[in-house]
C-alpha cells in the first residue's frame, strides 16, 4: 500500500529498466495470436507438424542443433520465435525469408560460432549472445534493421569498428556477453558504440575482471555490468574501464549485478564515480571479501541522487563496525537503500544529513536505530520492514527528531502494543504509516500520529477498535484487514474516512447504519468474512446492495455467508429474508390482526350460523362413521331394516300416525319411526344415525313447527349427508303447511338450500287432490328392496 503512493520511490528506480522492457517486450494487439510452447520438451528438430497459423513459438532448452528453411517457411505469420538454450552451431538468415513479420528472435545460450548473412528488415529483437563467436557477429545488413531495439552479441575479442555497420542505428539496448574474452597481456583494445542508450556487459563469473579495452559511446543513459569479481589489485582496472564510459553527461544510471569485491575496492569505486554524472547507482548481489576497515572518503559536491544495495553477503567475521557504517551514513545524496545485508546497526549523520528517503528492507536493525539522533532533519520516507524492531515506543520516540517524516513503513516486525502509562511520541508530520505484519493490539489505538491520513495495520492481533479511540481526523484510509474485528468501525473518531478495508476478519453482524455514519466512504473492502445471514444482516445487505460497485470492492462475489448451515456458500446479495420476519414489533401486530380477524369469524359463525351446533353434530357423525369404516357397502345394503325412516314435529304427530303412516304401512312399507324403534340406552343422535343408516328412504314432515325442532334439523342432517348412501336419491320432503322463508333461522341454511333445489310434495288442503297425493308417494317407493330380518336390538 505504501509503496503504492511513494513518488520518491519510484524515481528511484533507474530509468534504463524502462528503456529493456520497451526494447525487449513486443506487445501484440491482436488479441486472437497463436502461441505455441514446445519448451522443454528434449527435441533434436523443429517439429513438422506447426499449425501454420503460428504467431508465437517457443522451442527453448531443447536439443535442436540445426536450422533448415523447411522447418519454419510454411509459418508466414510467425512473429516471435524462442530457440534460445539449443545446440545450433551456425545460422543461415536465408531461413527467414519467409517470415516476413519475424520481429522476436532469441538464439542466445547456443553453440554458434558462425552467420550467413542475408537481407533482413523486420527484426526489433534480436539476440545472439552467450554463444561461441570470435568477432562481434555483425553483418552488413543489420545496417538496414531500422525498428531493432535490442541486440544481444557475444565475443572473444573485440575491434574498435566491430559496430560499424550499425553505428547510425539508435539502438535502445545493447548486451555484449565477453564471458569468453580474452586479451594479451599489456594490450588495448578499442570499440566505438554510438547511438546507445542502453549498454549492458555480461563478463566470466570466475575470473578476475580484466578487460582492456576503451570504449567511446555517444548518448548512453544506461550502463550495467554483470560478473565483477575484483581484489585490491585489479581494482584500478575496473576504474580504467569505466573512465571513458562515464565521460559523458548523458549517463545517469549506472548498475553492478553479482559483485564481489573487497571494502577497499568498493569505496574506490564510490570515491570514483562521485563526481561523475551519474545520478542512480545499484549493486544487486554484493559479495565482500577479505577485510574491511576505515576508509578515507570525501565527500565532494556530487550529482548522485540514489544508492541502492540490495543483498549483500559479508565474508568478514571481524570487522569494525564503525567503518562500514560512516561510510553510508554520512552520503551527502538523497535516497539510500541497503536491504537483504544483514545489517544489524545504522550509524546517525554528524551533520545534518541530505536523506530524504532511507530503506533498510530485510535487515536485522533493532530499536536502538536512531535513537536521539537529530540530524536527520530532511527525512521523508523512512522504511523499516523486516527488521527486528520489538519496542513500540522506541519506534515512535525515533521519529521525534525528524521533523520532515511523513511516510513510516515498519511493517513485517515483532512491535507490540503500547502500554496504558507510556505517553505517545510520535512526530506528528507521518501521514502514512505502515504498521501491518507485527503483534498489535486493540491499544494501538491509542498512540497513533494525530494526522496520519493513510493507516496500514493488516495482519496483527486487533479484536476491536475501542471506543475512546483518539481523534485522528485526518485519517483517510485504513487498512485492518487479516485480525479478529467482529464489526465494522464507527465514524466517529475517523471524520474524514474515504477508504477502509476489513476483509478476512471476524464480522458476522455488521453495523446497519456504517453507510449513514461514514458518508466520505468512496471505497470499502468488507469481503471473506464469516457473514451470518440472519435479520440482523437484512439492512447491510440492503444498503450495501444499493452502494455503487466502485465504492464496494469485491462485491458480490467475495460477501458469502457462513452461517446457517442452509445458507453457507450463498452470495449476500441473493440472501433474502421477509420484513414481517425480522420485524418483531410488524409481527405482533401481524399476529394480533389475524387474531382479531378469526376471532370475529368464530363470533359471527357462533352468532349466525351457529357453529358449535354444527361441530357437535359432525363429532357424532364422525364417531359413527369409525365404527362402520371397515363395514363394506354390500354388507350395509343387506342390512337396511325400513323402507323409510319418518322425521317429524312432535306438534304433527297427529297427521302423521293418523294419515302418513297408515297409507305407507298398507302399501306394505315398513316404516321407522322414533317413538317405536329407538333403542332405549343409546344416545338420541345415535339412534337418529341408525335409524337413518337402516332406511333405505328418509321423509321429512316440514312445517312451521319442523323449522323450530332441532331433533329434526339434526335428522335432515345426518340424512342429507348419509355416508353409505351418498349420491342416491334417499331424501323425500313433504311440506304439511307453508313455510314462510324468512320463518327459516338462519342457522338451519342446509334447509333452506334443499328447500330451493329439490322438488317436495305438498300436502294439498282439498280432500280432491289427496289421491294425486298419495299416488306420488308410491311412486317414490317403487323399488325391490328386500328387508334384512330385524336386528334382535331393533324388536320393540
Amino acid at each position: 500500500m505504501i509503496q503504492d503512493i511513494q513518488p520518491i520511490v519510484r524515481n528511484f528506480r533507474f530509468i534504463c529498466i524502462v528503456i529493456i522492457i520497451a526494447g525487449t517486450i513486443i506487445q501484440f494487439s491482436d488479441e486472437s495470436e497463436f502461441v505455441v510452447d514446445m519448451s522443454k520438451l528434449g527435441l533434436v528438430h523443429v517439429p513438422k507438424d506447426l499449425p501454420p497459423k503460428t504467431e508465437i513459438l517457443d522451442m527453448s532448452q531443447n536439443y535442436i542443433s540445426e536450422l533448415q528453411l523447411s522447418d519454419i517457411s510454411f509459418l508466414s505469420r510467425l512473429k516471435v520465435l524462442r530457440l534460445s538454450h539449443n545446440r545450433i552451431q551456425q545460422l543461415d538468415f536465408s531461413v527467414f525469408k519467409f517470415n516476413q513479420d519475424l520481429e522476436y528472435l532469441d538464439l542466445s545460450h547456443n553453440q554458434l560460432q558462425k552467420l550467413s548473412c542475408h537481407p533482413i528488415v523486420s527484426f526489433k529483437h534480436l539476440d545472439l549472445s552467450f554463444n561461441d563467436f570470435d568477432a562481434l557477429p555483425i553483418c552488413k545488413e543489420f545496417g538496414n534493421l531500422t525498428q531493432l531495439n535490442f541486440l544481444g552479441l557475444s565475443a572473444t575479442k573485440l575491434q574498435q569498428l566491430d559496430l560499424l555497420p550499425i553505428s547510425h542505428l539508435h539502438l535502445s539496448y545493447i548486451l555484449l556477453d565477453l564471458g569468453g574474452y580474452y586479451v594479451k597481456e599489456n594490450e588495448t583494445e578499442s570499440l566505438q558504440i554510438l547511438n546507445m542508450k542502453t549498454l549492458h556487459f555480461v563478463f566470466h563469473p570466475d575470473r578476475l575482471f580484466s578487460v582492456q579495452v576503451n570504449i567511446s559511446v555517444n548518448t548512453l543513459g544506461c550502463l550495467q555490468l554483470t560478473n565483477i569479481k575484483l581484489n585490491n589489485k585489479n581494482c584500478q582496472v575496473l576504474i580504467t574501464f569505466l573512465s571513458e564510459l562515464t565521460r559523458g553527461p548523458t549517463l545517469l544510471n549506472f548498475t553492478l549485478n553479482n559483485v564481489e569485491t573487497t571494502w577497499k575496492c568498493l569505496v574506490g569505486v564510490f570515491q570514483f564515480l562521485w563526481p561523475k554524472p551519474v545520478e542512480f547507482l545499484s549493486i544487486y548481489n554484493l559479495t565482500i571479501v577479505e577485510d574491511i576497515s576505515e576508509e578515507k572518503f570525501t565527500y565532494s559536491k556530487t550529482a548522485l541522487k540514489a544508492l541502492k544495495i540490495e543483498h549483500v553477503t559479508n565474508e568478514v567475521f571481524l570487522f569494525s563496525q564503525t567503518a562500514l557504517y560512516t561510510v553510508f551514513s554520512e552520503m551527502n545524496i538523497i535516497m539510500l537503500t541497503i536491504s537483504d545485508s544483514s545489517f544489524v546497526h545504522m550509524l546517525c549523520p554528524q551533520a545534518p544529513s541530505t536523506f530524504k528517503f532511507l530503506n533498510f528492507t530485510r535487515n536485522v536493525l533493532t530499536d536502538s536505530i536512531f535513537q536521539k539522533c537529530s540530524t536527520l532533519v530532511r527525512l521523508e520516507t523512512l522504511i523499516l520492514q523486516k527488521n527486528a524492531l520489538k519496542d513500540f515506543y522506541k519506534v515512535g520516540l525515533m521519529t521525534k527528531e525528524m521533523p520532515s517524516l511523513e511516510i513510516l513503513d515498519v511493517s513485517w516486525n515483532s512491535l507490540e502494543s503500547p502500554r496504558h502509562e507510556e505517553n505517545c511520541p510520535w512526530v506528528e508530520s507521518i501521514v502514512i504509516l505502515n504498521l501491518s505484519s507485527n503483534i498489535l493490539t486493540d491499544s494501538v489505538f491509542r498512540c497513533l500520529p494525530p494526522r496520519v491520513k493513510v493507516l496500514d495495520l493488516h495482519n496483527n492481533r486487533i479484536r476491536s477498535i475501542p471506543k475512546e479511540v483518539m481523534k485522528l481526523e485526518a485519517l483517510q484510509e485504513l487498512n485492518v484487514a487479516f485480525n479478529s474485528l467482529t464489526d465494522l468501525p464507527g465514524c466517529g473518531a475517523f471524520s474524514s474516512l474515504s477508504v477502509l478495508i476489513i476483509h478476512h476478519n471476524s464480522v458476522s453482524h455488521p453495523s446497519a447504519d456504517f453507510f449513514q455514519n461514514c458518508h466520505k466512504i468512496r471505497s470499502i473492502q468488507a469481503g471473506n468474512n464469516p457473514f451470518q445471514c440472519t435479520c440482523e444482516l437484512r439492512e447491510f445487505v440492503k444498503n450495501i446492495g444499493q452502494a455503487s460497485s466502485e465504492v464496494v470492492e469485491g462485491w458480490p462475489d467475495s460477501y458469502k455467508c457462513h452461517y446457517p448451515e442452509s445458507y453457507k456458500g450463498t452470495l449476500l446479495k441473493d440472501f433474502h429474508v421477509s420484513q414481517l420476519s425480522c420485524n418483531t414489533a410488524l409481527l405482533m401486530v401481524t399476529i394480533g390482526a389475524a387474531v382479531l380477524v378469526l376471532a370475529v369469524s368464530v363470533t359471527f359463525l357462533c352468532m349466525y350460523l351457529d357453529l358449535p351446533w354444527y361441530l357437535r353434530m359432525v363429532c357424532q357423525w364422525t364417531q359413527t362413521r369409525r365404527r362402520a369404516r371397515n363395514i363394506p357397502l354390500e354388507e350395509l345394503q343387506r342390512t337396511l331394516q325400513f323402507h323409510a325412516f319418518i322425521s317429524y314435529s312432535e306438534h304433527d304427530s297427529a297427521w302423521v300416525k293418523n294419515e302418513l303412516v297408515p297409507c305407507l304401512e298398507k302399501e306394505n312399507i315398513r316404516i321407522c319411526l322414533h317413538e317405536r324403534n329407538f333403542v332405549p340406552g343409546k344416545s338420541i343422535v345415535e339412534n337418529i344415525i341408525n335409524c337413518i343408516e337402516k332406511s333405505y328412504k328418509s321423509i321429512f314432515v316440514l312445517s312451521p313447527n319442523f323449522v323450530q325442532s332441532e331433533w329434526c334439523h339434526y335428522e335432515l342432517y345426518f340424512a342429507h349427508h348419509n355416508l353409505f348412501h351418498e349420491g342416491s336419491d334417499n331424501l323425500i320432503l313433504i311440506l304439511l303447511e307453508p313455510i314462510p322463508q324468512n320463518s327459516i333461522p338462519s342457522k338451519y341454511h342446509k334447509l333452506r338450500a334443499l328447500m330451493t333445489q329439490r322438488t317436495y310434495l305438498e300436502w294439498p288442503t282439498e280432500k280432491s287432490k289427496h289421491g294425486l297425493f298419495w299416488a306420488n308417494i308410491r311412486a317414490a317407493f317403487n323399488m325391490k328392496l328386500i328387508l334384512a330380518t330385524e336386528n334382535n336390538d331393533m324388536q320393540t
